[in-house]
């Protein structure tokens, strides 16, 4: 149950970082599409199923949630296929401009993590107390650490392709694209592994990945006020400058691989 409210909690976060980003970014979209207010409505019943999941204490799946995350999944599919055709209908088609400057082809899944990361609670959830935990019928611990680390890694290639946009002109722009891929190497380690080990490299790691995503804010904060006016000018700067609200979702990244770990450690039978 303590695991399946920390994937709830790590649901909820990547939710509200997809809630704020997706809203500024189809905002400066004009909301061209009707479909580009899915997002915002899908991230908004993940936060409140997510929120809903870790105030629950039934050790059972709830459909509902299961539902809201499902349909969390399935906006993060739809929403690449669709920024891919945004891509691919420009002058030159697939090209490094439209890459950087069209929708941006990994954003949608960070919804899509978020789902999968709130289905992994309730398939967490849904075992007998006192049983070793399984997800579809493998061990749960090695399961949300094998997920997580993937995540991590679709997470660090858009941040790498947007950072590469700015010739990485900052030295710490290189830190989302070093220290997440080493969080989801030493996941990997831990999901194939001995569940005994302790994994305390593991576990600081991905705790400074966790910080990582909060100090993103503040370094993205200092990229809105470098433009022509800053803050002062904060409504043309916000969509002009880095996302503010996209280095968290390496935080709820980094949660759910600490509980995948704590499930471990409780289960070392895995």
């Amino acid at each position: 149950m303590r695991a399946a409210r920390r994937l709830n909690r790590a649901a909820g976060t990547i939710a509200t970082s997809v809630l704020i980003d997706s809203a500024m970014e189809h905002y400066r979209g004009a909301f061209d599409n009707k479909a580009m207010y899915t997002p915002i409505l899908a991230s908004l019943l993940t936060i409140l199923g997510s929120f809903h999941g870790h105030k629950d204490r039934a050790s059972r799946a709830h459909g509902a949630r299961d539902a809201v995350y499902a349909l969390a999944g399935l906006t993060g599919v739809v929403g690449t296929a669709f920024h891919l055709y945004n891509v691919g209908k420009r002058p030159g088609g697939f090209c490094w401009q439209n890459v950087f400057y069209a929708a941006p082809l990994g954003a949608p899944t960070a919804i899509s993590l978020a789902g999968m990361t709130g289905f992994l609670a309730e398939r967490v959830r849904n075992n007998a107390p006192g049983a070793v935990p399984k997800v579809l019928r493998l061990p749960a611990g090695r399961m949300v650490a094998a997920l997580t680390g993937a995540g991590l890694l679709g997470t660090t290639a858009e941040a790498g392709l947007l950072h590469f946009r700015g010739a990485f002109h900052n030295p710490a722009m290189f830190l989302p694209v070093t220290f997440p891929p080493i969080a989801a190497a030493l996941l990997a380690a831990a999901a194939a592994g001995p569940a005994e080990r302790p994994r305390r490299l593991t576990r600081w790691w991905l705790r400074v990945t966790a910080l990582l995503g909060v100090a993103g804010v503040g370094f993205h904060a200092i990229g809105v006020a470098r433009n022509m006016g800053g803050w002062r000018n904060w409504r043309q700067n916000l969509q002009a400058g880095p996302p503010l609200p996209a280095p968290p979702s390496f935080t709820g990244l980094a949660l759910a691989g600490l509980a995948g770990l704590g499930l471990l450690q409780d289960n070392p039978r895995d």
